[in-house]
């Protein structure tokens, strides 16, 4: 199905998020050569919450915003574990986004 191939192409790429960084769903998409996918990214991202190699707490929306945090178990587990590596979270948004932020490489 082209959408498990879409899938394990985005957890190859937030595999490489280093710890105490974010990137965002439109990020993925667009080093994926998918730039209006992003909703699909995040897909991907819920589907991934039993697979320990994939951190999808480290990708949040455009702005910040904790927007996938409803698919964590636990209340604040998405905040807690962005807050262990470092990463200030305050009414479930990044403070300094771009400090933070990492920019995919693009998908050859």
């Amino acid at each position: 199905m082209a959408d498990e191939n879409f899938f394990e192409r985005v957890y190859v790429i937030a595999r490489q998020i280093p710890f105490g960084k974010i990137t965002s769903y439109g990020a993925i998409a667009k080093a994926l050569g998918a730039a209006r996918s992003a909703r699909m990214v995040g897909w991907a991202m819920n589907a991934s919450h039993n697979r320990a190699d994939i951190p999808a707490h480290r990708v949040v929306n455009r702005k910040g915003l904790l927007t996938g945090k409803f698919h964590f178990d636990g209340t604040n587990l998405m905040q807690q574990l962005l807050e262990s590596e470092g990463i200030v979270v305050i009414d479930n948004q990044i403070i300094d986004f771009e400090k933070y932020f990492w920019n995919p490489p693009m998908n050859e």
